[in-house]
């Protein structure tokens, strides 16, 4: 089927049923068509996005009709799409002014998760996760502020990245908690939301929270790393299900699952994060909420959806000392989770414990919502990303879902872990951020320099050996003792025993200034082709040097050594 095709295929669908509620607006046919063979990495994919984010010359209504407005040009992130390839098909519904985990706060008709239409669809971004999960587009952006870009993944089986906040650029989209927002990807892979991830990631001079990672922000060796990843999960007493044994019972079995990947179980308390997600609608945040639409909620507050306009309207109550005192007590949560940090790699949770009817929402609006929360509030006020994957099925058919949660600038090595645990690794990108480096003597495991490597959150990638054209040499007079790694093209021996360590970008430099003469990095070739930054021995040491290549590699000959002091 060509691009064009297809397109008209998804127009067919879409005009064959009611418009809502999962599109407030679609595209004109001819406009999409013209976009269909543009050229670029996502050439061939089609996207969707939530109604706060612009579209030129379509009406953003933010789920409230009197709000409306028409942009003259698209939201940064759709242009980028655009140029990359990728074709606009339309935009979707969503909890009005985005405050909502629900998707029922709207006046375009509530949603429902695609496996049973008697559960909510997730919110705020419900519309964009139904789209993906209907097959109407290969993907779609939504927003999150507290949750909203995965709670729907969940709620309709999809990936629902949440990137860093200010990675994806938010110019022209209509803010919720402008210093908290972030574009959201759903997809059905994590690899689509990796293609989409690298399109979308660029520093935008139009948005003042616009960001770029620095060298080694977001590294992680512990991906690549031979021993075992750390992955936290709350103590079993601060789990919550909300009576959902079916959502316990499921992650469980995904705890177990990625222990079976080679991941190492850590129990961290989990009190300091849900402290801050408390923070988030309990304090002055909710003000920043009225400060994106004040002028709209002064004039106009009667067009707003009743519990939407009293949690906005409620943020008048704080003054600048609350912000202020709010801002401190968020300092000081992050610093406190510092201990927890410094015993995991990733946080790995519920993305929700259980999910909920609309009669059920409908009864209790507010507080069945907070509980919706009580996983996702905090981690765009700690500043971290975060991937919801799938997890299973109830026994009725509902479908849970979990969520990996790392440090800013992670989304890479999330996706990657994601990937891992979704069973498609293959199709994801190595994360980045790491350098490889192979060491052969003294900073071997165990040896006396391996503290330089892992002082620096160095990990173990993988024991390798050279080609064959390697010598190794025992340097006289070095403290403590080193070998001497030397090439020799026209020498064809055994390879020498070495191990790889993954050192993250931002240390190498630092571990590098270590290196005492005559040794130095270079580049050494591996016995399987491959390349790799290596310990290398400058030529001028090697006369009085002890060429010791026959015992294979450094251990082979400090053995040889103990053995001859045991015959002593």
């Amino acid at each position: 089927m060509t691009n064009a095709s297809r397109i008209n295929s998804i127009f067919d669908r879409i005009e064959a049923g009611p418009l809502t509620p999962t599109w407030i607006s679609v595209l004109p046919r001819e406009r999409a068509l013209a976009h269909a063979e543009t050229e670029g990495p996502l050439k061939g994919l089609t996207f969707a996005v939530k109604d706060n984010i612009d579209v030129e010359g379509m009406p953003t209504t933010a789920a409230c009709p009197d709000f409306a407005y028409r942009p003259e040009v698209s939201a940064t992130v759709v242009r980028q799409l655009e140029e990359s390839g990728a074709v606009l098909i339309g935009k979707t519904n969503m909890d009005q002014f985005a405050t909502g985990l629900v998707g029922t706060r709207t006046p375009y008709g509530a949603c429902s998760s695609v496996y049973n239409p008697a559960y909510i669809s997730g919110g705020s971004s419900s519309g964009s996760a139904v789209a993906v999960a209907q097959g109407l587009v290969d993907f779609a952006l939504g927003t999150d502020t507290a949750g909203s870009g995965r709670v729907p993944a969940a709620f309709n089986g999809l990936i629902g990245l949440k990137p860093t906040c200010g990675l994806l650029s938010t110019s022209g989209v209509v803010p919720a908690c402008r210093t908290l927002d972030c574009v959201s990807i759903f997809s059905k892979t994590c690899a689509t939301a990796a293609a989409v991830l690298a399109a979308t990631r660029r520093f935008d001079p139009e948005d003042p929270f616009s960001r770029t990672s620095r060298p080694g922000e977001g590294a992680a060796p512990w991906l690549a790393a031979g021993d075992p990843f750390r992955f936290g999960v709350p103590a079993a007493d601060q789990l919550e299900f909300f009576g959902d044994t079916g959502a316990a019972e499921l992650y469980a079995q995904a705890v177990s699952r990625l222990e079976g990947l080679g991941g190492t179980k850590v129990e961290i308390d989990f009190s300091v994060f849900r402290s801050a997600a408390e923070l988030l609608y309990s304090g002055p945040w909710v003000a920043e909420r009225l400060a994106a639409i004040r002028k709209f909620v002064h004039h106009s507050s009667g067009a707003m959806d009743p519990v939407v306009r009293g949690i906005i309207q409620g943020g008048a109550r704080f003054t600048a000392v609350d912000t202020f005192e709010s801002q401190y007590r968020l300092k000081e949560l992050c610093a406190e989770a510092e201990a927890a940090w410094a015993q995991m790699d990733v946080l790995f949770l519920p993305t929700t414990g259980t999910i909920y009817t609309h009669e059920e929402i409908a009864a209790n609006p507010v507080q069945l919502n907070t509980n919706l929360g009580y996983y996702t509030n905090f981690v765009n006020l700690m500043d971290l990303a975060a991937l919801a994957v799938p997890a299973g099925l109830r026994p009725n058919g509902l479908p849970f879902g979990v969520t990996f949660i790392g440090p800013a600038f992670s989304e890479e090595a999330l996706l990657a872990l994601g990937a891992l645990f979704t069973g498609e690794s293959a199709t994801v990108p190595a994360p980045t951020g790491c350098v490889p480096v192979a060491v052969v003597g003294a900073h071997l495991s165990g040896q006396p320099l391996n503290w330089q490597l892992t002082t620096r959150g160095a990990r173990l990638m993988r024991a390798a050996k050279t080609a064959s054209g390697y010598r190794l040499y025992a340097l006289p007079g070095t403290v403590p003792p080193k070998p001497g790694l030397v090439r020799d093209p026209e020498f064809s021996g055994p390879g020498i025993e070495l191990e790889i360590w993954a050192v993250p970008t931002d240390r190498f430099g630092s571990f590098v200034a270590e290196v005492p003469a005559p040794l130095g990095i270079g580049t050494a070739t591996l016995d399987d082709g491959q390349t790799v930054k290596c310990f290398i021995c400058e030529p001028f040491a090697i006369p009085g040097a002890t060429e010791i290549t026959h015992f294979g590699g450094w251990r082979g000959y400090i053995r040889s050594l103990q053995t001859e002091a045991l015959k002593w």
